[in-house]
């Protein structure tokens, strides 16, 4: 197995550390404060690898927005139904999710940079068909092409990261528009940070797959 396949198991078996360790600082609020701006009031966002919910999850839920998280860590989303059961959490794979749906924002912050270079490009059409007309879209990146291995709790944590070039390429081909691309910021704790912006005329991709399924959303 992979370093990159490998990324599930290492949630799932330190989701109770991952969460003690996460705390609740929230670094990442000037970032998120730009992807907020293209929300309409009581927006929907898609929080792609949520895990536990906090502090990103109940910040955009704090601030009046509904949330549907999808994470592969059952016990990741058991702390996400206890702290906030009006919300949707669901258990899926990002790559292949096929929810029949579309938000008003999409947040992927910290997660699919973990996917490898070929699971990355695969994600553009995922997000295009959860993006509705001027939906936001948010994630984080490498600074370049390439790959790197960190390490938490002993273990190897896969990153990669495609080329500035092709993340503008992949966005545009999906009917996307960049508003921000930001190396290393030093507001948002070192991060790359992407927003774009769904066209107001871009229609939804279907999916060349059977869709998932998955539970019904609360109302």
């Amino acid at each position: 197995m992979s370093d990159a396949e490998r990324i599930v198991e290492i949630y799932r078996r330190h989701a109770e550390a991952w969460d003690r360790d996460r705390g609740r600082s929230l670094f990442e609020a000037p970032c998120l404060e730009r992807f907020l701006a293209f929300l309409p009031p009581l927006g929907s966002v898609l929080d792609l690898g949520c895990g536990s919910g906090e502090p990103i999850a109940r910040w955009l839920v704090d601030r009046g927005h509904r949330v549907t998280g999808i994470d592969s860590s059952p016990a990741m989303l058991a702390m996400c139904r206890r702290r906030m059961p009006d919300q949707h959490w669901i258990a899926a794979d990002m790559r292949g999710l096929v929810l029949g749906r579309a938000f008003n924002g999409i947040l992927a912050w910290d997660s699919f940079f973990h996917l490898g270079h070929n699971d990355q490009r695969g994600m553009f059409p995922v997000f295009a068909r959860h993006a509705g007309p001027g939906a936001a879209l948010m994630f984080t990146s490498g600074p370049g092409d390439g790959e790197a291995i960190g390490c938490y709790r002993g273990e190897p944590l896969y990153h990669a990261s495609l080329d500035a070039a092709e993340y503008r390429s992949l966005l545009d081909a999906n009917g996307f528009s960049v508003v921000s691309h930001t190396v290393d910021d030093p507001d948002c704790g070192g991060h790359t940070v992407w927003l774009a912006r769904r066209d107001l005329d871009a229609r939804v991709p279907r999916a060349h797959h059977e869709e998932t399924s998955l539970p019904p959303e609360r109302p």
